[in-house]
């Protein structure tokens, strides 16, 4: 019942003029973002990133939420359509619906992929209303020593499940880790890497690095592939509703595409990713004629959409519970809310209801406008792809340019801005991803505050730090987690070896 009234609290938050505007517009931007392809939600939260300074933290929540979300529900339209995913998540959906759309049966396709959407983001925001402030009750016991802890498993993880190489993980890791020392010593009050440069006594802002990383990085690469969309295959507004047989097929992967979803996003690294390619193998398996996967089957569709939706509400727990990002959009959120001074974590429930509830409240408004913007405007948002490069590039670099100047007016900004645009580019071109920087950029001063607090707790005895009982907890279930699947195939490979013997 208590959950209930901080709901309506949330909702009567949420219903206001101006959050309703910026849920919309939030969810209208997101859309957009997730039908172009390459930009994807963190490049433009990043770009956008210093106009929330002209809205209150409310908002700027409930704006970041509808790009995050309303880019999963865009993203679908181009791999169904075009055989181009419009963000990373959408990747696997290019395999079936795709097929479907050549087949005559992309406007099921749409339809399937944005109610799954739908439910799949009602039930994540269903669990992070529960979980979330379970999780925040818990985590008012933890103290320095827990939270070093969760930081260092959540880089881990990071490191872990980002994909790619794992030692090119670490270095980006490290070098995020690096930049987060840059500035003043915040114990001693003596400065650190600053190389005579007083306007860096105040850290390398975490504004120009995400702006430079994946807007401007990302403008470079699209002006060095300047190919454009392919032909579009057209959807009547009569081929939109889906066969009797089309909606048996879906009710099963949407519901275990969610929950699979949910859970992934509470894990560290790019969760709505990861939980497409799982709901779609999960869905292969259990498919009862896996040989229509990749010939346009609506199970294809179905699981991974609703998976990465799931996956965006499961990655708000640790964020709102904890106040540690899991995911670089997450990063960029926890940037907003130091705008507006705010730190996050699980006092943010019981000192800004407002935000939490409000966030929860517009999510659900947020769903319903998603679906009714996506389905019936379809083939408008895909002639958003015939907008020339020329013009859209050098729009994105001047929104760069003027938000990161606005916050600080400082031209070292500027020049980080600068630099990180270009490192990111060939970071990129060399098979580097950007995630892991950005994250250690966040997480790295919170670990660093909460690794010295905890030595000067226990004089610089590190096992009492460790052995404590919930820190103790978080490094073995952390321990067991990484383990397992060597453990799996260590097993497996001395079964086989038995059974080739017998």
């Amino acid at each position: 019942m208590e959950v209930l009234q901080h709901l309506m609290f949330g909702f009567q938050t949420a219903a206001t003029p101006i959050n309703l505007f910026y849920a919309l517009s939030g969810a209208f931007i997101g859309t957009v973002v997730g039908v172009l392809p390459g930009i994807g939600p963190l490049g433009s939260m990043a770009i956008l990133l210093s106009f929330t300074l002209n809205m209150d933290a409310t908002s700027a929540m409930i704006f970041f939420a509808g790009i995050y979300y309303g880019s999963m529900y865009g993203g679908s339209t181009t791999s169904i359509l075009l055989n181009i995913p419009g963000e990373a998540a959408s990747v696997v959906t290019c395999l079936d619906g795709y097929k479907m759309a050549r087949k005559g049966r992309g406007g099921a396709a749409l339809t399937i992929a944005a109610v799954g959407s739908f439910v799949a983001g009602t039930l994540s925001i269903i669990g992070l209303m529960f979980a979330a402030a379970a999780l925040a009750d818990a985590a008012l016991k933890f103290g320095p020593p827990e939270f070093f802890a969760i930081g260092l498993v959540g880089l881990v993880f990071l490191v872990r499940l980002s994909g790619g190489s794992l030692l090119k993980n670490l270095v980006m890791l490290i070098l995020g880790l690096a930049v987060a020392c840059v500035g003043t010593d915040h114990l001693q009050g003596t400065s650190r890497f600053t190389f005579g440069i007083d306007e860096l006594g105040q850290g390398v802002e975490f504004l120009p690095v995400a702006m430079g990383l994946f807007g401007i990085a990302e403008v470079m690469a699209t002006a060095a592939k300047p190919d454009g969309p392919g032909d579009v295959i057209r959807v009547k507004m009569r081929e939109l509703l889906p066969r009797l047989d089309e909606w048996r097929r879906s009710i099963g992967p949407i519901f275990r595409g969610s929950v699979l979803g949910f859970f992934i996003g509470l894990l560290p690294g790019p969760s709505p990713v990861i939980s497409t390619f799982v709901s779609y193998m999960a869905e292969k398996k259990l498919s009862r004629h896996p040989e229509e996967f990749g010939e346009g089957a609506i199970e294809g569709v179905a699981g991974p959409e609703s998976a990465n939706n799931a996956a965006v509400g499961g990655a708000y727990v640790p964020l709102m519970a904890l106040g540690v990002p899991f995911t670089p959009a997450m990063a960029v959120v926890v940037g907003a809310l130091m705008l507006h001074g705010i730190t996050p974590g699980p006092m943010v429930m019981v000192e800004r209801p407002e935000l939490f509830w409000g966030l929860i409240a517009s999510m659900y408004i947020g769903n319903v406008m998603l679906l009714v913007l996506n389905v019936p405007l379809v083939q408008v948002f895909v002639q958003i792809l015939k907008v020339p490069t020329q013009l859209l590039l050098p729009l994105i670099v001047l929104t760069c340019l003027v938000g990161v100047y606005s916050v600080n007016s400082s031209y070292v900004d500027l020049y980080v801005l600068a630099l990180f645009g270009i490192m990111g580019f060939f970071l990129r071109e060399m098979g580097y991803s950007p995630a892991p920087l950005v994250l250690a950029l966040v997480i790295g001063p919170m670990m660093e505050t909460a690794l010295r607090e905890s030595l000067m707790m226990y004089q610089g005895d590190v096992s009492q730090m460790v052995f404590r009982p919930i820190a103790g907890a978080i490094y073995a279930l952390a321990v067991a987690a990484l383990a397992a699947p060597w453990l799996w195939r260590l097993l497996r490979g001395g079964k086989a070896s038995a059974e080739t013997q017998g």
